[in-house]
């Protein structure tokens, strides 16, 4: 049968569950504090089992679960041994690696198993940089991949095929930009790429975002250098997987733009000129969520520990990730050396503080560990 637990027996005739059949087969009931007798549906009595427990445990579950500062079990980092500190995030690390590869893998079936497409549509998104990251891949799940590949020689055709697909070409858009000779061939150009792929969906450019972006983030930009990649990266996928180095890795993903793109971050405004390129920190970013994610999955797709292990290697090479997360830790001493660490800690945020699941928590558990008897 069944075992129920409560805080108190009370809770299971507070609850309803004495009248509910569901909870019939209910052969036990574990309670903190036995208040009185526990009801079956049948109005027979559940036996009990009392777990007694320290009033300071709850007090202390409590501070975890309700505490405003972040992270909650702050207190306790200084009593903590490096040894136990480095197995969690050890665990963090490979738990995270793990969770990317089961989206890899779900984003594969929709791609009919093609890896260079799967890849593909994980660079847009990772390219969005967290604010359009979601419109970047909404865009890329759209590309017509196959007619794209037949006008792989030629960058203007891939611009329109993106800029088309993206909405941004679309008079009512435009009119917020300025049109100019450039936008107007892009347009006239995927038209004609439409009738003859016989392409009827396209984005909603509302879907974009620019406030609080820099302009070398515009959606305009980096769909520039999507474009450069995808001319110049056949099978871009491929050769990323057998790089053995970063530097190898950061030359693959050097990206650059076609000259209108040099002196414009939308369309018809000109300005100073400046060639757009992807920064080494940018790179970097790219080579943490992407590649880095894809090197495992492959790994385990073609059961190469080799590869999963180049994976955990460019990790432990690449300079820890800054951003609010991160800090909160290193505020406290948590040492934080390099990438592996700070996906490490991300996964502990999004997975455990997020969710209050501090009772699976080592870090938790420890602290939970402190309450004086």
């Amino acid at each position: 049968g069944d075992v129920e637990i409560h805080a108190r027996s009370s809770d299971r005739l507070r609850r309803g569950h004495h009248g509910d059949k569901a909870y019939g087969s209910v052969i036990l009931c574990v309670v903190g504090e036995a208040d009185g007798e526990v009801p079956r549906t049948d109005e027979e009595s559940v036996p009990q089992m009392v777990l007694p427990y320290s009033g300071e445990i709850e007090v202390r579950y409590r501070e975890l679960c309700f505490s405003t500062r972040y992270p909650a079990c702050h207190s306790i980092f200084s009593s903590l041994s490096g040894l136990a500190v480095h197995s969690w995030m050890s665990a963090l690390q490979a738990e995270r690696l793990e969770q990317k590869a089961a989206l890899i893998h779900a984003r594969l079936e929709r791609c009919d198993n093609n890896w260079e497409d799967a890849f593909f549509i994980t660079l847009a998104r990772n390219y969005g940089f967290g604010l359009n990251g979601n419109a970047f891949e909404r865009w890329a799940e759209q590309l017509p991949f196959r007619a794209l590949d037949k006008h792989r020689d030629d960058l203007f055709q891939i611009e329109a095929f993106f800029y088309g697909l993206s909405g941004l070409l679309e008079e009512t858009f435009l009119e917020q930009e300025q049109e100019d000779e450039y936008s107007l061939r892009l347009r006239k150009e995927f038209r004609y790429l439409q009738r003859k792929f016989e392409i009827s969906r396209k984005m909603d450019a509302s879907l974009w975002r620019f406030l609080r972006l820099r302009p070398d983030n515009y959606p305009h930009v980096r769909l520039a250098q999507l474009a450069y990649y995808y001319q110049n990266g056949d099978k871009l996928f491929s050769r990323l997987m057998e790089a053995e180095t970063l530097p190898e890795v950061r030359n693959m993903l050097s990206a650059r733009t076609s000259f209108y793109w040099e002196n414009h971050y939308t369309f018809g405004h000109v300005s100073r000129k400046k060639e757009k390129t992807l920064g080494e920190r940018s790179k970097d970013l790219i080579i943490i969520n992407t590649v880095v994610p894809f090197l495992y999955a492959y790994g385990l797709h073609k059961a190469n520990e080799r590869m999963c292990g180049r994976a955990g290697r460019f990790l432990e090479e690449l300079k820890a990730e800054d951003n609010r997360i991160i800090r909160s830790w290193s505020d406290i001493g948590l040492p934080v050396a390099n990438a592996a660490d700070s996906q490490a800690l991300i996964q502990l945020q999004k997975e455990y503080c997020d969710k209050r699941k501090c009772l699976y928590c080592r870090f938790g558990y420890e602290y939970m560990r402190t309450v004086k008897n």
